[in-house]
Parts: structure tokens; sequence; C-alpha cells
């Protein structure tokens, strides 16, 4: 498995993190509703964080997967900080992992709403999901009533396999001097999640960003 290398500075792939083009995200869109996943277009962040705290009634239990995107827009601090909402991620925290260990993971296997980001999604509708710990896959893929996934269009590839070498070129490295930075740790995929299509129409929303957000 990929890890960077913690002695070499990093530098973005350009293709990337380059911008969609509006005729890429019009053509992503249209492929990932046919696969019953549910897309709004927005034009700058600001637009997609109302977007978003739109999609979720107040009071609502929600559960934000670990999300540079998220974090960025500031959905972090109001989901988990405003009290307007049944946070899980505080309440996780609070919680004894040595001993309240079943209790965690039920507490997120099943929540109402589960959001965060992705990783890439193919010009034909298919999304990838990439995670050192899994926490955030078993709710995305079944368990949360409802996912929103806040995604930069940047992240927008050609297809699988591109998508594979984003995650694996890009997004790990990138990733690894966060997380170095942040908790002096390093990251990995250990597991992946491959949305192909929706199940359950309407369960899945995706809100693309013509900003750059995230890896």
């Amino acid at each position: 498995m990929f890890t960077a290398n913690k002695d070499i500075a990093i530098t973005p792939i350009e293709e990337y993190a380059k911008q969609a083009t509006d005729e890429k995200i019009e053509r992503t869109s249209k492929a990932l509703e046919a696969n019953g996943i549910q897309t709004l277009i927005a034009e700058t962040g600001a637009e997609a964080k109302r977007l978003f705290l739109g999609l979720i009634p107040e009071g609502s239990e929600v559960f934000l997967s670990s999300s540079v995107t998220l974090e960025q827009l500031g959905i972090v601090a109001d989901v988990d900080q405003s009290g307007r909402f049944d946070a899980v991620r505080p309440k996780m925290y609070a919680m004894n992992r040595e001993t309240q260990g079943r209790e965690i993971r039920k507490l997120i296997a099943a929540p109402d709403f589960a959001a965060g980001s992705v990783h890439a999604v193919t010009e034909d509708g298919h999304v990838l999901i990439a995670s050192a710990t899994g926490s955030q896959l078993g709710p995305y893929a079944s368990g949360a009533g409802r996912v929103i996934w806040v995604v930069g269009a940047q992240k927008i590839v050609k297809d699988l396999n591109d998508g594979f070498r984003r995650i694996q070129e890009h997004v790990v490295p990138l990733e690894e001097e966060h997380m170095q930075q942040l908790y002096k740790v390093g990251t990995a995929v250990n597991e992946m999640l491959i949305v192909n299509r929706a199940t359950r129409p309407g369960r899945i929303t995706m809100i693309l960003v013509k900003e750059e957000l995230g890896f």
C-alpha cells in the first residue's frame, strides 16, 4: 500500500487539482442522476453550504465523517458545535473507546444522516471513497438513512481506473502530509467503497461545487 515519504515536500498533481469544465460537470451530474444519485450543482462553497444545511432538518441525527471539504466550508462547526442538530461525533468523542467500543460502533453505524466527501467521481456516474479505518463506509453503503456528499468538481475523473490513480498518486500523498501535520500519524488506503448505483433513489445526494475543495 502506498505511503508517502515524509521527508519529501508534496506537490499536487495538476490534472487532479484542476477545476472541471461546466460541460464535464453537467455530463457527470446527468450520469450520477441516471445511477440514482440526486445531484445538485453549486457555483460556490457558500452556496454548497446553504444547500447542505437545507437538506437536513434541525434536530436531525447527523454523523460527519472526517472531511477537509466540510471543514473548509464551516459545515463541521455548524453541525457539531451549533446545537441545532443531534450530532454524533461529539457523543462519540466523549465515549471511552476501551470500555464503550460496542456502543461507539452502534452509534455511527446507522445515523439518520451521514455526510462527508468523496475522493473521485467518474464522468459516467461512479463514486470512489477511500478510507484508512472504514468507519464512514458502512453508513455510506447502507447503514445511514440519508447520505450527503459535498464534492469539489476537481475530483471528477474520466473513469474508474483514473479514479484509482487519482487516489493513489494525488489524494494519499496529500492526506499523508495532512495527517502528519495534525496528528503525527500516516494514512493508507486500507478499505474502499465504490458506488456504482444507489439502490434506493433519493437516499444519496451529491453537491458538486465549482470550486477546488478538499483533496
